[in-house]
Formats: structure tokens, sequence, C-alpha cells
């Protein structure tokens, strides 16, 4: 059964300003960073054969430290992975969006990528992967609304995707028919040892 598990990266400033990141070079905060850490530490737990990340920083400093931990020599870039491009809002908060364009700004056409050129990328990476490395265990570094609207078209079904938390770990997994999840927006690596089943 061909399976994928993907990562979203660590937290950053931006996700805590609600300052839209898109293909911005833009590093881990220290939150981020411990995240990245823990994430990593969780997955060193299984063995994997394949790390592929998105060429952006955050995710690259994510997949840096999942690679530390795995004890793997190098991993993939794919730009196919990136998030979505936000065009000229890029680097804004909303309030600064509607300062700037009014606010109505959402009805513009300020060079976003649409979801369908998204969600073409993330279906055409998932069948290059399953094709690439059939019976391989393979782990993959990406963002949060990117993953987000390829699950939605791989899974067809846009109650998922959502709100995914920064260094959640998904597993799907292909059952002859149909992908599936095997584990969804998992972030116990997060909690408290106390609390951890």
């Amino acid at each position: 059964m061909a399976s994928i598990t993907f990562v979203r990266h660590g937290n950053t400033n931006h996700n805590i300003e609600k300052r839209a990141q898109g293909h911005l070079d833009n590093p881990l905060n220290e939150t981020g960073l411990h995240q990245a850490a823990t994430v990593a530490k969780r997955l060193a737990e299984e063995q994997w054969d394949v790390l592929v990340t998105s060429d952006l920083l955050r995710a690259r400093q994510t997949a840096d430290a999942i690679a530390e931990a795995l004890g793997m020599p190098a991993m993939s870039l794919d730009r196919r992975l990136r998030e979505m491009d936000r065009g000229l809002i890029v680097n804004t908060t909303e309030d600064e969006r509607v300062a700037k364009w009014g606010p109505n700004w959402k009805e513009l056409d300020l060079g976003e990528e649409s979801c369908e050129s998204m969600r073409e990328r993330g279906l055409s990476f998932i069948d290059d992967i399953a094709a690439r490395y059939p019976g391989k265990k393979v782990l993959v570094v990406s963002h949060g609304y990117f993953l987000g609207q390829t699950f939605k078209a791989l899974m067809q079904d846009e109650s998922t995707g959502d709100n995914l938390q920064n260094t959640s770990v998904t597993t799907i997994a292909f059952n002859g028919d149909r992908w599936e999840y095997v584990l969804y927006d998992c972030v116990r690596h997060l909690q408290p040892v106390e609390k951890r089943a």
C-alpha cells in the first residue's frame, strides 16, 4: 500500500501576525524551531526512506531538523510544494490590505494563485511520488494552505484540509481504489508529556 506522510512547517512570526507569507523565504521563529525539533524527535521513532520538502526557508528549516534526527544525509527540494503565491498581498495583514485596497480587496485581481492551480500541482506531486517510490515510506514537508487545498482535491471533500496546525502530521494511504487518511493533523508531539496517551 502506497503511503505518504505530510508535515506542515513550524511556526513563524508571520503566522503569529496573520501576515500573508506566500513565497517569502521567511524563517521559523523560536517556537517554530522548537516545534521542528519536537516533530523531528517523534518522526525519528520510525524508519523513513525518502524526505522531500518545499524549497522555501521555513519548510527547509523544519526538514533540516527532521533530516538531522533521522540521520538522513540529503533531502529533495520540490517547488511544487510551495505555499500559495500571494501575489501583491504578500507580507501584508488584513488591516493593511483593507487600508491599501479597501474592504472589498478580495474581489480585486491582486495576482494571487488560484486554488485550482495549487490543487493541480499538489495532485501532480502525489502522483509522481506514488509512482517513483512504490512501497517506500515518504516524508514530505510543506505549507498549510497548500496542503489543505491538495487534501480537498485528493479526498474530493471540501470539509477537509482547513486550519492544519504547525508541524502537524498527516498520513495518506492508497487502498487500491482511492487515497484515505491514516492520520490527520496530529500534533501529539506538541502535547505535554503527562497528557499523552
